[in-house]
């Protein structure tokens, strides 16, 4: 692998698809999924402007078995057809099952995986650290490292470092629970290795070197994020920070009136989607479904942030 050939080309919007499912009985829907990559692509998501995360936390994952994980990711991957790079969500509490997903990921032609420490029990350092490994040792594919502090062991500065001696650990998706924690890793770090923004800090990550970041109002608006994008590459830092006042807080305002009735994630990407005429579904259970409660709610926020064609 190619390594800094392959941290280069990692990031820009950083968009985490929604895994689509048939409402009647709960099955994957993959032709939906297929529009979906369509649409992004012709909303401008292209290899210049971002990467598809298949199967991560808005794409039901967990939720989903190993089997249905890999039919998603290869249905991404043919439909983007190398028009834009794919990461596959390999997240599990089980290493066996990750070095599966690694090579499976291999296998159906995704160049990168996105990994969190194991969650349930907390990983010692250790125990993440030869996690990681026997996925970097599995296949030849570029590791998105993700810090999921809320729902397993924070990753340190240290392992972090540590974890820049394997020969393909690309990119490191950050957000951090401690005061200027964040800002460290990404001022340390940005030379080694993408830093993908998962805290919403883009003026301030993008000051510091990253250069990946989530975006999850591009399932619906992704020519907004290209935007975005231009002008933080643009440093018209005001102008972004204005943006995300205008776009970015109403959007998670919404989030978290919903987040107090269920869990789970990516249900606002569906909600907004089907309101932009995409096809969308529910997510799988235990998340609920609340279209009916929050589309009114919903529509209010995407005629207030200026999504075109809200009926």
């Amino acid at each position: 692998m190619d390594r800094e050939r392959a941290r280069q080309r990692l990031g820009g919007c950083y968009v985490t698809i929604p895994t689509m499912f048939r409402d009647e009985d709960m099955e994957l829907n993959l032709e939906a999924m297929r529009r979906h990559v369509r649409f992004l692509l012709e909303g401008g998501i292209t290899e210049t402007t971002g990467v598809l995360l298949a199967g991560g936390a808005a794409g039901d994952f967990s939720t989903m078995t190993l089997d249905e994980r890999v039919r998603v990711a290869e249905t991404v991957v043919h439909e983007a057809s190398g028009r834009i790079l794919v990461v596959m969500g390999a997240q599990t509490t089980s290493t066996r099952e990750l070095v599966q997903l690694a090579r499976a990921a291999e296998r159906v032609g995704a160049e990168y995986i996105q990994v969190s420490p194991p969650y349930y029990f907390q990983s010692t350092e250790d125990d993440f650290y030869e996690y990681v490994l026997a996925a970097s040792e599995a296949a030849d594919v570029g590791l998105v490292v993700y810090n999921t502090f809320w729902t397993s062991a924070d990753i340190s500065m240290g392992m972090v470092d540590r974890l820049c001696e394997l020969e393909n650990m690309i990119g490191l998706k950050w957000s951090t629970p401690g005061l200027l924690d964040f800002e460290r890793v990404v001022a340390h770090f940005s030379d080694r290795l993408c830093i993908i923004d998962n805290q919403l800090r883009f003026v301030t990550s993008h000051i510091l070197g990253a250069t990946g970041f989530e975006l999850h109002i591009c399932n619906f608006w992704p020519q907004w994020g290209v935007r975005l994008l231009g002008m933080l590459e643009e440093e018209r830092y005001a102008e972004v920070q204005r943006e995300m006042m205008d776009v970015v807080v109403p959007f998670y305002d919404v989030w978290m009136e919903m987040e107090k009735h269920t869990s789970g994630d990516g249900y606002l990407d569906k909600l907004c989607m089907e309101l932009v005429g995409l096809g969308s579904s529910r997510c799988r259970p235990p998340t609920r479904d609340l279209r009916d409660q929050f589309r009114d709610r919903t529509r209010e926020m995407l005629v207030q942030i200026g999504v075109p064609g809200i009926g």
